[in-house]
């Protein structure tokens, strides 16, 4: 017929709009392309801050507030930090609350997985922080890490346990760590009592890390008076939750500070 193309000159259209070609393949829309970029995380929205640990004569305290701060906004007041993951093992966070929620939702199903497999080995501190460090430095070779500082406490062959792990992997132990504001005003306090008196009792242990969340409430603009308390013995782990600070704190002086009011 006159006018139309012949069937040598018509292109082989889509099936449907944005579907295959016939004779190429097909890109699921859920499938990147490989030379699409990528976007992960450059900095936490919302975030928890310090977290103070230490070794005393009888078992292993940890503590954290409660506050997840959205940038300066003091957004979310009953954000849990601290929990117990097995008997013999609590794990702490400071970073990005998102983060933290998400590897806390894992290791808990780690836990459920060996208690219906049937193991007899009980996930210690010393697995617990050695999983952690593999599996922050795989993220971190990833190039998308978790923006989380981890403080791991319990026992690990009978023996107190606490340890440090970092978004990048950077492991260590010791008698007592923090993340944070505290590395820099908690960790000084705690070796300072260290040096008066070597072995330090559970009632002691307790108010030393009492006064320095309350310093840490004073000097560190993201932190709150409420915190978690969390006591590893060889008996098990105790979580405090819902402490205050309020009543052992006195701001009076902070009229006389420019830029308070």
């Amino acid at each position: 017929m006159a006018g139309l193309p012949s069937l040598s000159t018509i292109q082989a259209l889509p099936l449907w709009s944005g579907g295959p070609t016939p004779g190429q393949f097909y890109n699921l829309p859920s499938h990147k392309m490989e030379n699409e970029s990528r976007s992960h995380t450059l900095y936490p929205s919302t975030s928890g801050t310090s977290v103070v640990g230490l070794v005393y004569d009888g078992g292993v305290m940890l503590a954290a507030d409660s506050l997840g701060s959205y940038g300066s906004l003091a957004r979310f007041r009953d954000v849990k930090r601290v929990f117990r993951v097995t008997d013999k093992a609590a794990l702490a966070c400071s970073g990005d609350i998102a983060d933290y929620q998400f590897i806390r939702e894992v290791i808990e199903q780690k836990v459920r997985d060996d208690e219906c497999g049937g193991y007899t080995r009980v996930l210690n501190a010393g697995a617990l922080h050695c999983w952690l460090t593999r599996v922050l430095y795989n993220r971190r070779s990833r190039f998308d890490p978790l923006w989380l500082e981890c403080v791991v406490a319990g026992y690990k062959d009978d023996e107190p346990f606490l340890g440090y792990v970092d978004k990048i992997g950077t492991a260590f132990e010791a008698k007592e760590v923090a993340t944070g504001f505290g590395l820099h005003l908690a960790v000084p306090m705690i070796r300072e009592a260290r040096e008066k008196k070597q072995n330090i009792t559970r009632d002691e242990a307790q108010k030393l890390l009492t006064e320095c969340l309350k310093v840490l409430y004073y000097r560190d603009c993201r932190a709150h008076f409420k915190y978690q308390l969390a006591d590893v013995t060889p008996a098990g782990v105790t979580i405090h939750d819902d402490l205050n600070l309020k009543q052992a704190t006195n701001w009076d002086v902070a009229n006389y500070i420019r830029g308070y009011e």
